[in-house]
């Protein structure tokens, strides 16, 4: 393929915070143009973010329809390839599915859909259609994360025993927390859950897409801390998993003062690893019998598939906005192999965390009904 892929979006409009993530990250390769958009219901709010972003007037949409239906008409090569959903969590299914029928490639916001019947149902068309479709769990696609998945595959800490991901924010401590804050809490917008489907599933990815285990089994206890929510806002949920070893997800939205502390700890019978978002350069591994020891991203003890993931020398910061970048720069050379008659192994999320991570939503909220009745999570 001899071109950029030109990509679309819809949502991601002026105030929005993760839309610009997005865009900046696409970017960030040179493999990504955005070409087009429909960024907000609110025609004036559309207009000024395509204005912002220079893009031509009628490549911006009133609707992610007329988006699709028009940029389907054009010549392949001038339509776009792909669209980012970058919308609340109510309105991902019948964008994302309506991108398929179209014929256009799919980077979906997590979770990937409004409840676990959806998620199947996108599946299956993702599964028909043969497109590509990208979970944005951007946590994933840490250079430190994708090195500590490689030496837990290689037996460096022996057999998994313990797992334990924390995940504690502030921002919701209050019940005024500001325009991101509001659809969060909203189960029209939210679904069935606020903290779990906000931060509790980018735990549950991260845990087995590192550890390569998969949870049986949970019980959890959900919390609603501030008055006038109906949903979530802390959560701590009890793991087994498929090897026998046993785990903890501990997530908060209104544990004050924190910025975005997710940490995961992953124990063997050999020895051990953490690593925290707010360090990302560090993986520290720790045995019985030797001095704890820091890996940095950037240095060449690293996995060569670890150094590919890597752009700056060590001790010029990477972070949040690479992690998203890896995930598009993946998704980027899966499209461009797939238009070229070629295969692609990638490494992103697709639709099967996307199903996954909804059934683990709607089970921690069964357990909790239950007062933390241990509930299996299935494969689906």
């Amino acid at each position: 393929m001899n071109r950029k892929l030109r990509m679309g979006m819809v949502g991601g409009g002026p105030g929005a915070f993760i839309g610009g993530v997005h865009r900046a990250a696409a970017r960030l390769d040179g493999k990504i143009d955005l070409v087009c958009g429909a960024f907000s219901t609110k025609p004036e709010n559309n207009k000024a973010m395509a204005a912002e972003l220079f893009l031509p007037e009628e490549k911006c949409y009133n609707s992610y329809m007329e988006m699709f239906e028009k940029e389907s008409q054009l010549p392949e090569g001038e339509r776009m390839d792909f669209v980012a959903v970058t919308t609340p969590n109510s309105t991902h299914f019948p964008i994302a599915m309506a991108a398929l029928e179209h014929g256009f490639h799919v980077v979906c916001e997590k979770p990937m859909t409004f409840t676990l019947d959806e998620a199947l149902k996108l599946r299956d068309k993702v599964r028909e259609t043969g497109l590509i479709f990208a979970l944005m769990h951007n946590y994933s696609a840490y250079p430190m994360i994708r090195q500590m998945k490689k030496m837990i595959a290689d037996g460096k800490i022996g057999t998994l025993r313990k797992i334990v991901a924390t995940y504690d924010l502030g921002w919701l401590a209050s019940p005024n927390a500001g325009k991101q804050a509001t659809w969060r809490v909203d189960p029209k917008f939210s679904g069935a859950a606020a903290c779990v489907g906000d931060i509790g599933t980018h735990a549950e990815q991260l845990i087995e897409f590192t550890t390569g285990l998969k949870i049986t089994e949970l019980a959890a206890d959900l919390a609603t801390f501030v008055d006038g929510r109906t949903l979530d806002d802390d959560a701590t949920i009890m793991l087994r998993f498929n090897n026998g070893a046993k785990g903890v997800i501990e997530c908060s939205e209104v544990a004050c003062g924190e910025e975005n502390q997710f940490k995961l700890r992953v124990y063997g019978s050999e020895g051990s690893f953490e690593w925290s978002q707010q360090e990302p350069e560090n993986l520290i591994m720790r045995t019985n019998d030797s001095a704890m020891k820091t890996l940095r991203r950037g240095w060449a003890e690293l996995d060569p598939s670890v150094q590919a993931l890597v752009r700056l020398p060590a001790g010029h910061p990477e972070g949040f906005f690479e992690a998203f970048a890896n995930i598009y720069n993946d998704f980027a050379m899966a499209v461009a192999a797939q238009k070229d008659g070629k295969d692609y192994a990638g490494m992103f999320p697709t639709e099967e965390a996307g199903v996954r991570g909804m059934n683990f939503i709607e089970t921690v909220v069964s357990s909790a009904r239950q007062n933390g009745a241990w509930q299996p999570l299935k494969d689906l």
